[in-house]
């Protein structure tokens, strides 16, 4: 089966050891040296309105993931990686 990225994002994500549903997929991470995707990112959830940041992105790594369904992708993982995820920051082209 194939999927895009898109049509992930409309998947919700539940770990199958704990039947808890962890959110759903914002991005992917990939590694662009070999051509394949690491993990997937599901954002934390904004604090009050997003006034006060967010929390805790969830890590979801490929070798965890069990099914990926019509409407959801089940991930079978004892702990679940909770990362606070550096984000790119922008460089200029001209200096």
């Amino acid at each position: 089966m194939k999927c895009t990225l898109s049509e992930l994002k409309s998947k919700e994500v539940i770990n199958i050891k704990n039947g808890n549903r962890l959110g759903y997929i914002d991005d992917a991470e990939i590694d662009t040296s070999e051509g394949r995707v690491l993990s997937f990112i599901i954002y934390g959830r904004a604090r009050f309105f997003g006034l006060f940041g967010r929390e805790d992105d969830v890590l979801i790594n490929c070798e965890d993931i069990q099914v990926i369904g019509r409407d959801t992708v089940l991930v079978s993982a004892e702990e679940i990686e909770v990362t606070k995820i550096e984000k790119f920051e922008l460089k200029s082209l001209y200096k």
